[in-house]
């Protein structure tokens, strides 16, 4: 006799509750791909007193570049463990920039918007991914960059990232007002609001 209820369960310590394995690297989009040269994609970060800090794509290269290898988890319920980058610490672009405020909207080519805690992207925790599996980061997966923010749900890394604008609250961003969490944290499992 079958019995059936309750959530999926899994039993590798890697996979955050309700989460299931898979060996591909699913598509999943808000809206078309925009079509960004690397020759047009700067990257901006702007704080609550209008300064604007800009990288060029050949000025993001020449920055201190690291290999990552983590693991990411949709909040469609799967994930994928070692995935391998590359790109540049937002410590690195946050080194001089002067701010008082928590938290960070950040903006896609193509409209996209998600919202973050400052303190979910520094220490080491979140980078502009231009490298994924040693290769080019293809533009279906958010290429030239990508938002890297692999211990939140993977909304929270913004494909085709062009900047972070500093806010006094965390206001919510594209998924966030259409019914997802704030937060986003796959351990707890703050998929909707």
């Amino acid at each position: 006799m079958a019995i059936f209820g309750g959530r999926r369960r899994n039993d590798n310590p890697n996979l955050p509750p309700g989460q299931h394995l898979t060996e591909s690297f699913p598509v999943l989009s808000a809206g078309p791909t925009p079509s960004i040269s690397a020759d047009d994609w700067e990257f901006s970060i702007r704080t609550e007193g209008g300064d604007i800090h800009r990288w060029s794509w050949q000025e993001l290269l020449a920055l201190p570049a690291e290999d990552v290898t983590v693991d990411i988890h949709c909040v469609t319920s799967w994930s994928k463990l070692g995935t391998g980058w590359r790109g540049v610490s937002l410590d690195t672009l946050f080194a001089d920039v002067d701010t008082g405020l928590d938290y960070v909207m950040a903006h896609s080519y193509g409209g996209y918007t998600t919202n973050l805690p400052l303190e979910e992207v520094l220490e080491g925790r979140a980078w502009i991914a231009y490298e994924y599996d040693g290769e080019p980061l293809d533009p279906e997966h958010g290429g030239p960059a990508r938002l890297l923010v692999p211990h939140l749900y993977f909304w929270k890394s913004a494909k085709w990232v062009r900047g972070l604008v500093m806010q006094d609250d965390d206001y919510p961003g594209f998924w966030e007002e259409n019914g997802y969490h704030l937060h986003g944290d796959p351990w707890r499992e703050e998929r909707y609001a």
